[in-house]
């Protein structure tokens, strides 16, 4: 053996520590091992829940005009159904402004994961021709989920109009040409675009009051401030049976189930007279197609509630046809709701910006 003694028993230590080593791992390989086995794990959860089904955590359904106007109830009727389909909540998000537009913009740059979605009447079909720098384009920058619900308008006067039918209240308008008002939501709203098909139906312009909305709309009527408003019956059919409001007909094309005794406009002299509040369902551009299937399932099924359908028949609306409670349903609606309308606001040179 060669080496110094001090040499040999430093060989002799070394050789001990190695096979230590290998006989019981030191503290720090044990960290080492238990470090990766917790890396592994972590690995394959990830993948787990980045396929959790849709939806994994509520949803919000924007709506672009206040609580409690026509447009949130059956925003709220519908939301509470879907989620039972869903098995997550879908909760009711108002924003307002600029005639749904600021809500429409916001659900277009929203993140297509399903979890925006917006609920939209006329509006999105109108605010083309009313806006020139629109933020949005209606018919590119959503994913259509399907149609929901019809909703009647009703043309109404003050309680006091001395006119008690539609003929007698044409005849009333004519005769005081130039001091007859006729209310309105704002600009764009539907009551506007149905109080201009009025005056185009019989030939003679009133004064326009516009208001924030429909309810200060209808409280001024039920006041006495104005004379005239056209308006929806989820809005209108409790002031109409409490007799607090004259009722001179509705505006489709046949009679209604909550007013079976009131002749549509139509039957009264208007001949094609037709105006209704439709609603949509619109996700962000890019949503997946698995997701809006999810969404569309869910309209569906919350139409075919009994409930829903009892709950939208008390407010005069009217569930449409299973044709248009699709995607594909509401996209052909959409487009030919903007050809129709884009002319007559052009040709009225009503503009919002």
């Amino acid at each position: 053996m060669t080496g110094t003694k001090a040499q040999r028993q430093g060989r002799r230590a070394g050789s001990g520590n190695a096979a230590g080593t290998e006989g019981k791992p030191a503290p720090w390989r044990g960290m080492a091992l238990a470090a990766l086995g917790v890396a592994a794990a972590l690995a394959l959860a990830l993948p787990a829940r980045a396929a959790d089904p849709y939806p994994a955590r509520p949803i919000a359904m924007v709506v672009p005009f206040a609580a409690g106007g026509p447009t949130d109830v059956v925003a709220r009727t519908l939301a509470a159904a879907m989620s039972k389909t869903l098995g997550q909540s879908v909760v009711v998000e108002n924003r307002l402004g600029a005639g749904g537009t600021v809500s429409a913009a916001y659900v277009a740059k929203a993140a297509p994961d399903g979890y925006t979605i917006l609920i939209h009447h006329n509006g999105m079909a109108t605010a083309p021709a009313l806006y020139s720098k629109l933020p949005y384009k209606p018919l590119t920058d959503f994913t259509f989920v399907g149609q929901v619900a019809d909703v009647p308008m009703t043309l109404l006067g003050r309680h006091d109009l001395p006119a008690r039918t539609l003929p007698e209240l044409i005849a009333y308008i004519r005769q005081n040409q130039g001091k007859v008002n006729l209310a309105n939501a704002g600009l764009g709203a539907v009551s506007q675009l149905c109080g201009m098909l009025f005056q185009k139906a019989i030939g003679v312009d009133l004064t326009a009051i516009p208001y924030q909305g429909t309810a200060p709309a209808l409280t001024a009527l039920m006041g006495g401030q104005v004379d005239i408003l056209c308006d929806q019956t989820t809005q209108t059919l409790p002031h109409i049976k409490a007799d607090r409001v004259r009722l001179y007909g509705v505006t489709t094309t046949a009679r209604i189930k909550a007013l079976p005794d009131t002749p549509t406009l139509a039957e009264s002299g208007l001949k094609g007279f037709e105006v209704k509040v439709w609603h949509g369902i619109y996700a962000p551009r890019g949503t997946p197609p698995a997701i809006i299937d999810r969404l569309s399932l869910a309209l569906r099924t919350a139409l075919k509630d009994p409930a829903v359908a009892a709950r939208l028949a008390d407010l005069g609306a009217q569930i449409v046809p299973e044709d248009k409670q699709t995607p594909e349903g509401l996209r052909t609606w959409l487009q030919a709701e903007i050809e129709k309308w884009s002319p007559i606001i052009k040709a009225a040179g009503i503009k919002a910006d």
